[in-house]
């Protein structure tokens, strides 16, 4: 499928062209209402495309180069058309800003009287019930969470949402959040004595008002996977859907999807059944010895790989492995668990919800198929609620991958499915509605068939606007020569030598994205050693060393920072102006070779007669590698280098695939050259600051 070029849009009913030209021209409404407003022709072209499919309930696949301005370009005919719109976008930030930000700015352009929720997934809301059930028992496991308790039971007296992001003095990645939120398996529900104050329910009510739901794709997915969190509720109401950062979903859709269990989930639960029981139901069992054999038997599952970390498909454990008699063990203690917890379960609510939550882990363990050597396999019939929330019926031709991944205190038992294709396309054929997918990366080269084909897409119409950047005058790709393959022992520390006078010449203002973690941390103590040996004066900010938000903030703040970090800092990150003028990207980011789901998806194109790499694997890491290339230039000011560290973009027959679908740069694969645009680029600055210190002169 490739792309339609940005040709005229004919007259939708209900809005008309001029109409949208007016608001997005010199002049119009959407200046008036942001300052900073430059008018484009591709937002404008863009607004149209999506108004008509809008307006017909249809399906638009629309990649809008960095700097269109996607979220106004969706936002106006969405708002100006009217119905119920749900708005997915790809992180909480994102969601955050459209609700603060975006939203209420074309609102007041358009004058239009909208109302807008914004709805997240449970656990971003503190549930009355574990709150007040944390302070009574004080179960807290990190010194810190004592403070944390304090300052969330202080919060809980002014929110009016609830929403932990409100509360900024404690970090979201605190353990103690998880004891003062609920989930669905803890969650009472109309049951619950704090029911009517309860923070899930009146954001769910507020959504079910509102015009527009702005929500994130995790929970979108739950929802239509579980019928869990509200969106299944707002879905047959919504005249518009639109997905932002669309790029994502394929992945995020996968997880919800397919179906996960494991050991932690079993001790979790054991640790709740031994509290429920000695608190409820003392004389009704010997609970430790109850909760004995079931964590026994989960550990020794996890221990059936002794490896730190693994991931392995059903097929490729052996026959002989303890795995199996492990995980039969396993599941025979838990039935004798939940033969004591239905005797039990009539004394108190929290014991019933051990039962069920017992009953539902016990299923999963059940259905994930243990014969040795097995092909991925039909789902069993047999998961309440996935039906009706839009999968396939049983008896449909659509096959998982089962595999396990063990980490160092915990294993988890997957089963994904192939494609998610034709269980989107059920619940996106549901209810005539029109359904939007954004982003600066859906295409290879203009082709948009790798996306349309994971998503089920198919004939869809697919439309690209160009970025307004002029990427030959503000950037240069450089590919520096004589660097070893990737997979050579010494390739990261060859990739930091031919760094080094690059970051040096930028003046340190620079994102080195790496593929692995492994390499993140042979970067960091790299780096760290040779800007202490060459006395640079280069602060770094190394990923897991604090969380994204607040490295990010920390490197801005810096203005000639370093920043190193794999995979999460490759997208949905914004750094305007001269703070980031150098990204590095160490290795093509190609899908890691022992991915069970994608060697059983190649698996199965490579039956179809389709080749694995060519018609997957190639495309995907394009378009990774599109979103890590998009963190260099944000705005028309920004100049910058971005540094392909790979030989295989030069020397590979698809290498000119990949350069080909990246912004068009000037390239080279000369140092000098870069350095000698950094050394322009450091002179212009200086001039400008010199400029701006000189005093005005006397007119009088």
């Amino acid at each position: 499928m490739s792309a339609q070029e940005d040709t005229a849009v004919s007259e939708t009913p209900g809005i008309h062209d001029a109409e949208i030209e007016q608001l997005f021209g010199a002049g119009g409404a959407l200046g008036g209402a942001v300052g900073s407003y430059r008018p484009r022709h591709s937002q404008t072209a863009m607004a149209k495309a999506i108004a008509s499919a809008i307006a017909n309930r249809g399906t638009l696949i629309a990649e809008a180069g960095t700097g269109t301005g996607k979220t106004f370009a969706y936002l106006v005919p969405a708002l100006l058309w009217g119905g119920k719109v749900i708005v997915s976008t790809g992180t909480k930030t994102l969601q955050d800003q459209l609700y603060t930000r975006d939203i209420p700015t074309v609102r007041k352009a358009l004058q239009a009287p909208v109302s807008v929720a914004l709805l997240k997934g449970r656990s971003n809301y503190v549930c009355h019930f574990h709150l007040e059930r944390t302070l009574q028992n004080g179960r807290l496991t990190a010194r810190e969470d004592v403070g944390y308790l304090r300052e969330i039971s202080r919060f809980m007296k002014t929110t009016s949402s609830g929403d932990k992001a409100e509360l900024t003095k404690v970090p979201e990645t605190a353990s103690v959040w998880n004891l003062v939120t609920s989930t669905r398996d803890t969650c009472f529900g109309s049951e619950c004595q704090y029911y009517q104050d309860c923070f899930v329910m009146k954001a769910r009510k507020e959504a079910q008002q509102a015009d527009v739901v702005v929500v994130n794709h995790h929970l979108f997915f739950a929802d239509v996977a579980l019928k869990d969190t509200g969106i299944a509720e707002l879905l047959p109401a919504a005249n518009t859907v639109i997905f932002d950062e669309a790029h994502q979903l394929p992945e995020t859709a996968t997880l919800f999807f397919g179906d996960t269990v494991s050991t932690s989930q079993v001790l979790e639960l054991c640790r709740d059944v031994l509290a429920e029981g000695l608190s409820h139901a003392r004389d009704g069992a010997d609970w430790a010895r109850l909760v004995a054999p079931v964590e026994r038997a989960a550990r020794d599952l996890r221990l059936a790989f002794p490896e730190d970390s693994v991931r392995l498909a059903l097929n490729q454990i052996a026959a002989s492995s303890v795995f199996f008699p492990a995980l039969d063990t396993l599941k025979d203690c838990m039935g004798d668990m939940i033969a004591v917890l239905e005797k039990q379960a009539e004394r108190a609510e929290t014991i019933q919800q051990c039962r069920d939550r017992a009953n539902e882990i016990l299923r999963q363990l059940e259905n994930w198929n243990v014969l040795p050597g097995a092909a991925p396999t039909k789902p069993a019939a047999d998961k309440p609620g996935k039906e009706e929330a839009g999968t396939e019926a049983p008896q449909e031709k659509q096959f998982y991958v089962q595999w396990v991944e063990a980490y160092s205190s915990s294993l988890q038992l997957h089963r994904t499915p192939l494609s998610i294709a034709p269980i989107f396309n059920k619940q996106r054929e549901s209810t005539p509605r029109s359904w939007i997918f954004t982003s600066a990366t859906l295409a290879v080269k203009r082709d948009f068939n790798h996306y349309a084909s994971q998503m089920g897409l198919w004939n869809e119409p697919a439309q690209s606007w160009p970025s307004p950047f002029d990427y030959e005058q503000q950037g240069i790709l450089y590919v520096p020569q004589h660097l070893p393959q990737p997979n050579s022992f010494e390739y990261t520390d060859a990739v930091i030598d031919a760094a080094l006078p690059i970051i040096e010449a930028a003046g340190g203002r620079c994102f080195f994205l790496c593929t692995t973690l492994r390499a993140v941390n042979r970067a960091a103590e790299r780096l760290r050693a040779e800007f202490e040996a060459r006395q640079l004066p280069y602060p770094l900010f190394v990923q897991g060393e604090a969380g994204r938000t607040e490295l990010l903030d920390r490197f801005r703040a810096a203005g000639n920072g370093v920043l190193i970090g794999s995979q999460s800092f490759w997208e949905g990150v914004d750094v305007r102006g001269d703070a980031l003028s150098l990204v590095i990207i160490d290795k093509l980011p190609f899908s890691p070779p022992d991915d069970p789901v994608l060697a059983a998806r190649i698996a199965e194109m490579e039956k179809q007669g389709l080749n694995g790499f060519v018609h997957h694997q190639l495309p995907a890491a394009i378009i990774n590698l599109k979103q890590g290339a998009g963190r260099l230039i944000r705005d028309e000011g920004d100049r910058g280098v971005l540094m392909i560290c790979d030989p295989r973009i030069i020397s590979k027959n698809y290498g000119r695939r990949i350069w080909q679908s990246l912004p068009p740069f000037k390239r080279t694969r000369e140092a000098a050259v870069v350095q000698e645009f950094f050394r322009q680029q450091a002179a212009s600055r200086a001039e400008e600051q010199a400029a701006a210190s000189q005093p005005e002169p006397d007119l009088a």
